[in-house]
């Protein structure tokens, strides 16, 4: 290792920090890196119970034992001149185990496309980059107190080519752009981009941390697609996958003939549920991989966020496994090594890029989540509200007749909504495996689906928390998300899918217009309830307070038609309506008449409350946003 390459060997800084688990860049020490401008790469593996490894692709036309690797510092390293960008490669390990296998670089840049599963030469730089702009106002970004409304789209499925042949993301970028934009979305959120191998897990089970899928195009398209909406003012956030990984004979199981990227203790290793195995997050070389994975998708391609999936999986030593888990050193549930790693994670990632943020799927009752390490916390920017998302699901599932009953669904999210910094998420997982799309679960006749979808929405844009809502949900694609098939765009033919994605564009607008909607989010000084108990009716309404703002939102969930509803106000106002489901492609529509009349249109309440009322007529299944100044 000391002849003519020994100038490209890993500095010992860089390999010491990664046993340390302290690597956050990890990508640029082991993988497949190029020097002398592309003409000599060093090929680098983490693999130490190995006992021999070859290098193999292309470039030796897959000769198994022509190109051994040799051992420094507890790695293995070869230098190639003959190799080049865009040939596929493999590593050949004699493990531990005595068994030979052929295992894809868990640090390539690219990949083969499925079923191939190769790794592939490629380097990632080169591109020019236009969103200098956008970078720079991210640093300064109040992320808390900003709109952010997500529409989450599998790149695959959102458009195809014809003969169902996936669109590049590069070929998607331009239309998408446009889409969101015009959509009035501030973000896209794109389910798992890292290599997976089977097309049914979404990308939801992970062989390649550090390679975007090649389904969907190169490095250098993925960079493209996130340049295009940066230059139109559209953040991009990426799912990311640190729970768990796939068996298969590629990836990361059993990697060297050990248990190296794994739990060796079975209870601890496999997840039953989803036939995966799950991370050894007590090891410090797995620590700097997973890191560094997540680090690599933001600096590499300039993602302004990640959404990592199954927290709760990672928290909870029992998830899944029922009594057969082995407890923490109390005697406990929680795994440790988790928490720590997840604090380490969230520090290290918007340690380094201010104004980037990191998301939890997490459906438990875990505290801290979205609060600093230093607090006890876990760091995360943001955790997805599963239970604001279950209960208004349940509720618009249920007969009107019984949604007295029910109006606990609606109301209870404000007794913890301030408790974390919480998205309010209707994704792709409440369309799928049976469940109804999302117009399939309204309850009643068709027109009443459609008009209960157009208030649940109101609602979802009323209540304090940022927006999520998957491709399709946005026009009521009456069947549920088939990941081999593009969305129904055709539906937009049909006035009544068309109405709901105006609506939409609509509340979107409305939203970002609105500081009383998004800037106090996070405490009760932002919102007020003024009919919580009037569940009977199926009846609510709030007061969303800003700066120097003030907006009554007001919902009927009912399919009976009230012409006089009175609605206690906290004091005295005028009231001018903004935005209604019943006309939302109309122009803002302002009372006539002065004052006076309008006070007659109200009634008061008895001398000893000495409180306000408003009286309004609400038709079936109907929302409103009046401006409430006092």
């Amino acid at each position: 290792m000391t002849g003519e390459y020994a100038a490209f060997l890993p500095a010992d800084a860089e390999i010491e920090t990664f046993y340390a688990g302290d690597n956050s860049k990890a990508w640029e020490v082991l993988g497949c890196n190029f020097f002398e401008a592309g003409s000599v790469l060093r090929f680098c593996l983490w693999a130490p119970n190995a006992k021999n490894v070859w290098v193999t692709g292309d470039f030796c036309d897959w000769d198994e034992t022509r190109h051994p690797m040799e051992q420094y510092r507890g790695l293995w390293v070869c230098f190639l001149e003959e190799a080049k960008q865009g040939d596929n490669y493999k590593y050949r390990i004699e493990g531990a185990d005595g068994k030979v296998v052929m295992k894809a670089d868990p640090f390539a840049s690219h990949a083969e496309t499925s079923p191939g599963t190769a790794s592939r030469i490629w380097d990632t730089g080169g591109y020019e980059w236009g969103d200098d702009l956008w970078l720079e106002k991210r640093k300064t970004a109040d992320v808390l107190h900003e709109p952010m409304s997500i529409y989450e789209v599998h790149p695959g499925s959102w458009r195809l080519k014809e003969g169902y042949e996936n669109a590049s993301i590069r070929e998607v970028a331009d239309e998408l752009c446009a889409y969101v934009k015009e959509m009035g979305f501030t973000h896209v959120e794109l389910m798992p981009i890292s290599e997976y191998p089977f097309g049914g897990s979404w990308g939801y089970q992970v062989t390649g941390f550090f390679a975007v899928t090649s389904r969907f195009g190169t490095p250098q398209d993925y960079m493209y697609f996130v340049d295009t909406l940066h230059r139109a003012g559209i953040g991009v956030l990426a799912d990311w996958v640190p729970a768990h990984f796939p068996k298969d004979a590629h990836g990361l199981a059993r990697f060297d003939g050990t248990w190296l990227y794994e739990h060796k203790n079975p209870l601890k290793r496999e997840h039953p549920q989803w036939g995966t195995h799950e991370f050894n997050y007590h090891r410090p070389e797995v620590v700097s991989f997973l890191i560094s994975s997540a680090v690599s998708l933001i600096e590499r391609y300039h993602i302004d966020g990640l959404r990592v999936d199954a927290v709760s999986s990672m928290l909870y030593l029992d998830y899944g496994r029922g009594k057969d888990y082995v407890p923490n050193e109390d005697g406990g549930n929680i795994d440790r090594s988790a928490v720590e790693f997840l604090k380490k994670l969230n520090t290290a990632v918007l340690g380094a890029f201010p104004g980037a943020v990191t998301i939890a799927e997490e459906s438990t009752s875990y505290p801290l989540v979205t609060k600093p390490p230093y607090d006890g916390g876990l760091g995360f920017t943001f955790k997805w509200n599963m239970g604001f998302m279950n209960d208004t699901l349940a509720y618009m599932k249920t007969d009107t007749y019984f949604r007295g009953g029910a109006a606990d669904k609606m109301t209870f999210s404000m007794y913890y909504a301030f408790s974390e910094n919480f998205i309010l998420p209707y994704s792709h997982d409440e369309v799928v495996h049976g469940k109804a799309s999302m117009i399939g679960k309204m309850f009643g006749s068709y027109e009443e689906k459609f008009a209960s979808l157009k208030v649940l929405y109101a609602w979802l844009f009323g209540h304090p928390g940022k927006k999520l809502l998957f491709m399709g949900n946005e026009f009521a694609q009456f069947i549920e998300w088939d990941y081999e098939k593009e969305l129904d765009w055709f539906l937009l033919e049909y006035d009544t899918h068309a109405d709901m994605q105006s609506w939409v564009r609509t509340l979107n607008k409305f939203y970002r217009e609105h500081l009383a909607l998004y800037s106090r989010d996070d405490g009760w000084e932002g919102f007020e309830w003024l009919t919580a108990d009037e569940g009977k009716n199926n009846v609510f309404a709030f007061v969303r307070t800003g700066e120097n703002e003030r907006i009554l939102c007001v919902y009927n969930f009912s399919f009976q038609e009230f012409p006089k509803y009175d609605i206690p106000l906290p004091e005295q106002g005028k009231l001018t309506l903004l935005l209604s489901s019943e006309s939302p492609n109309k122009p803002k529509v302002k009372p006539k008449g002065d004052a006076a009349q309008r006070q007659s249109r109200s009634k008061r309440d008895e001398a000893s409350s000495g409180s306000p009322y408003v009286t309004l007529s609400l038709p079936k299944a109907s929302a409103f946003f009046y401006l409430y100044e006092t």
